[in-house]
């Protein structure tokens, strides 16, 4: 048999492998997402809007929960559903009622919608 018959290691284009073949068992944030995040969610916590986070991490996509108070229903939910990226964009800040207020590729866009700038009024 010769070099040329072997089956190849190379993984195929697009394609990385996880140690032991295995799928990961659930869709997560990475280090940079979360650092976005959790940087939103300290200054809404100093500006007294926020008090409360959950991190689910499913199957199909992950979720960044906000909460005013840790009782009640989110008031916001951030998710990620790498299954919508080339459509919609894989992040979404979904409103309590259940109304898509933004949804877009990037992160940082997406989170614009809730990073509101404190203003007197007059």
């Amino acid at each position: 048999m010769s070099e040329s018959d072997t089956p190849q290691s190379q993984p195929t284009a697009g394609v990385i492998p996880f140690p032991g073949g295995a799928k990961p068992a659930a869709v997560t944030f990475d280090r940079r997402e979360l650092s976005e995040l959790l940087n939103l969610y300290g200054r809404m916590v100093a500006a007294g809007e926020w008090r409360d986070y959950a991190i689910d991490f499913l199957k199909d996509k992950a979720q960044f929960s906000v909460y005013r108070r840790s009782s009640e229903v989110p008031l916001y939910r951030i998710v990620k559903d790498p299954a919508l990226a080339k459509r919609q964009g894989a992040y979404s800040v979904v409103a309590a009622t259940g109304l898509v207020l933004k949804r877009g590729t990037e992160l940082s866009r997406v989170l614009r919608v809730l990073d509101r700038k404190l203003s007197v009024v007059g």
